[in-house]
């Protein structure tokens, strides 16, 4: 059993020591509706109190689930959100994308870490991530789209242990209940476009990532090679997103 007290009383002092370096008093969250932005809400909250805000950013796109979810949390823990919609934006540039999803998204969720960005410029806060481990190896996230952040509290949690530290938090059941979803087009799930479970694929990853386990090892104990060859090849093909930009070395002399 994992003691999520404690998890959330160091993630609290992770969050006030790194707000304390910036010189600032304020943080914001892009609350989607889903676990993940609910999860870091619920814990800003209980460590800032009104020194935090939520931004909820619907496209043409979103489900009508998703803001109704995300106020329910915010009126629940009396957390203080704006809604500033995105649409406009992505209907000016929607006819260059072919309506191609993947551009479609990536494009929606750049967009929302513009108005993210640009709301902590004015409120002079800094933005907190709401990328789980699972997501952040699986590159499961769009380059500075929703993987961009100043700091991000739960990116050691797997999305599978997830549930029950929103659990523990209180995160209202709608959210805790929901499918995971990035809410980019009408009924868009994670899971499926991943093929497998988080519970599944997470149960891999802690062997292959937390405990060094090879390939070989895990057929032994009777997992599908085609989900090891999988979850191999994305944390490898999607390494680069957690890297910052290359800069190349020059020699002056």
């Amino acid at each position: 059993m994992i003691n999520w007290e404690n998890i959330k009383n160091q993630l609290q002092k992770f969050l006030v020591d790194e707000l304390a370096k910036t010189g600032l008093t304020r943080v914001t969250i892009g609350l989607s509706g889903g676990l993940d932005s609910a999860v870091v809400a619920v814990l800003c909250k209980e460590t800032f109190g009104d020194n935090m805000s939520c931004v909820l950013m619907p496209s043409q796109f979103s489900s009508k689930e998703s803001i109704d979810d995300a106020i329910e949390l915010c009126e629940k823990f009396n957390i203080k959100y704006e809604i500033k919609s995105i649409a406009p934006m992505v209907e000016a540039f929607i006819g260059e994308m072919q309506e191609d999803r993947l551009r479609i998204g990536n494009f929606s969720a750049r967009m929302r870490m513009s108005v993210l960005y640009d709301v902590s410029s004015r409120d002079k806060s800094i933005v907190v991530g709401t990328s789980n481990k699972s997501e952040l190896l699986l590159g499961y996230g769009t380059i500075f789209g929703d993987i961009a952040c100043a700091i991000n509290p739960i990116g050691e949690i797997y999305k599978s242990d997830e549930f029950e530290f929103a659990k523990y938090l209180g995160v209202t059941q709608a959210i805790i209940n929901k499918k995971p979803s990035a809410d980019l087009w009408e009924g868009q799930s994670d899971e499926e476009e991943l093929g497998y479970s988080y519970a599944k694929m997470d149960e891999v990853l802690k062997l292959l990532v937390d405990e060094k386990k090879a390939k070989e090892e895990l057929i032994t104990l009777g997992y599908e090679e085609k989900l090891i060859d999988l979850l191999e090849y994305r944390i490898k093909a999607n390494a680069f997103k957690g890297k910052l930009p290359v800069i190349a070395k020059i020699k002056w002399s």
